[in-house]
């Protein structure tokens, strides 16, 4: 696991890291392999460090949801660490928060994440292996996660591919690729799951908590954070910029019909919303994975497998967003997942972001009607 990485950087990092369990299994997993990497000892947070199934300290015991961090956070404020890495309770996910330098806390999403693993895997190949075959090398992604990586993979001479959501799907297709002497260097889904190598053919919260701390401990010897990281990338790669929620729909024929009439606009089957806002913007490629259609292939059938037990469309746009509809395989729930995937030389986040936004508003209030079909809007 070591690879090109110079484990006396860590053994000279000054870096206080807080780590919490979430009241899971992780905190022995994790002490011991930052033992191994020769990281100074971690700053544990102490009530979620054991396994116990009430959860007392948070609300909802998922590391996505920023409350639950906030234990972590107070803990890091009082050692004055800056860097926060926390297991969901299986240990199988990883959320990590910064402390910039004018004091406020940095959550990072899954989909930052994704981009700076897999910026730091292609790093450490690219240091380790100088005249690696690049196309020999693969990101792997969840279909409703950042297309950053296939930007990255396009601009870089790597591969990219897409499964559904879910890491037995990239598991196997990892394995598949395995097979064929292909190599793959970071898988991952938005929901915080990260597949470092092929040592584990899953989402490893463990490996990836000392990629993290691998990652920030490298920056520090270029005098930087996690915060410029991520802008470097997108500087270069362009903004990828995502907005993703629910609407809650308790009635399953509500949900039926609002994917009915998207399948049927024109009153016809597999006709589409062409558009968004009167032709403001335009639809260029529309993949459902519930019927097997996609307008982007000569037989008009879709690559990935199918599911007709549960309802999911992506719309792409002209102007680079990408938007998956999708239900819940386990909640009354109905996913939007977008994504303003934007051309380098448009570096202005702040209008780009009212693009995302204007039209996230236009995909819910024309595609999925909420106040017409009764949907509950995801409770602040």
């Amino acid at each position: 696991m070591g690879g090109a990485y110079n484990l006396s950087l860590n053994e000279k990092s000054q870096k206080a890291i807080t780590y919490s369990a979430m009241h899971g299994v992780g905190t022995p997993y994790v002490t011991s392999l930052f033992k191994q990497f020769k990281f100074k000892p971690l700053i544990l947070v102490e009530a979620q460090c054991t396994p116990d199934p009430e959860f007392p300290t948070v609300k909802f015991p998922n590391p996505e949801e920023p409350s639950s961090l906030d234990l972590a956070l107070k803990t890091a404020d009082q050692h004055g660490s800056t860097l926060v890495l926390a297991n969901d309770p299986d240990a199988d996910r990883l959320a990590v928060a910064e402390k910039s330098t004018d004091g406020h806390w940095k959550i990072f999403n899954g989909n930052e994440l994704g981009a700076m693993f897999g910026w730091w895997a292609l790093h450490r190949l690219k240091t380790k292996q100088p005249d690696a075959n690049l196309k020999d090398y693969y990101f792997l992604a969840s279909t409703v996660s950042s297309k950053i990586l296939k930007t990255i993979a396009k601009a870089e001479g790597l591969n990219h591919d897409e499964t559904l959501t879910g890491f037995k799907w990239m598991g196997n297709k990892v394995h598949d690729l395995e097979q064929q002497g292909k190599h793959s260097l970071l898988a991952f889904e938005e929901a915080i799951g990260f597949m470092d190598g092929t040592h584990v053919l899953d989402k490893d919260g463990v490996t990836a908590a000392v990629r993290m701390a691998e990652l920030v401990t490298y920056l520090e010897t270029q005098g930087k954070d996690l915060h410029q990281l991520l802008g470097d990338i997108y500087d270069k790669y362009g903004h990828h910029i995502t907005h993703n929620s629910y609407y809650i729909c308790h009635n399953q024929v509500t949900i039926e019909n609002i994917f009915h009439r998207l399948r049927h606009f024109n009153s016809e089957p597999d006709s589409y919303p062409p558009s968004l806002l009167n032709g403001k913007y335009n639809v260029t490629h529309v993949r459902d994975l519930t019927t097997g259609y996609d307008s982007g292939t000569s037989d008009h059938k879709a690559t990935l497998p199918i599911s007709k037990s549960s309802e999911m469309i992506t719309f792409t746009f002209n102007n680079g967003l990408v938007a998956t509809l999708r239900t819940s395989g386990t909640e009354p729930k109905i996913k939007y997942y977008t994504e303003l995937v934007a051309k380098p030389e448009l570096k202005d986040r702040e209008e780009l972001t009212k693009t995302l936004d204007e039209m996230v508003n236009a995909i819910v209030s024309e595609y999925l009607q909420p106040e017409q079909n009764g949907l509950t809007p995801r409770p602040k």
